[in-house]
């Protein structure tokens, strides 16, 4: 049955429109890059990715998203004095990270709501 399935889909992929096993920037694939990627939306952690995979464009995109997370909770856990107001826009951080997380598990480059904008202005 394989065989068979195999003669009529020449795309031995299935899952069509993911990047798995697609090269990047540094000579590997984003599924190599996918476990040090995961680190992007923990913390501080988003500085693995970033300076250990420097050539690696998957691996960057998600670290850029995860430093403007990072921020964003730093900033927030000020705001706790507001009525609960830090609590609320982490509790939004928290949804977007694991989208993110979700997002390395694809192996895909989606921008996050609000905060992709904001990465994509970081140049370094």
């Amino acid at each position: 049955m394989d065989q068979q399935y195999q003669s009529q889909n020449p795309n031995p992929n299935p899952n069509p429109g993911q990047n798995q096993g697609q090269p990047n920037m540094s000579g590997g694939s984003v599924d190599q890059d996918k476990g040090v990627t995961y680190l992007s939306y923990i913390g501080i952690l988003f500085l693995v990715p970033m300076l250990a995979k420097k050539d690696s464009k998957f691996a960057q995109f998600h670290a850029k998203q995860g430093l403007v997370l990072t921020i964003g909770w730093f900033i927030s856990s000020f705001l706790y004095v507001f009525a609960g107001l830090g609590a609320l826009i982490q509790l939004a951080i928290l949804v977007l990270s694991i989208m993110g997380l979700v997002n390395v598990s694809k192996g895909q480059t989606k921008d996050l709501p609000l905060v992709g904008s904001l990465a994509k202005k970081l140049h370094f």
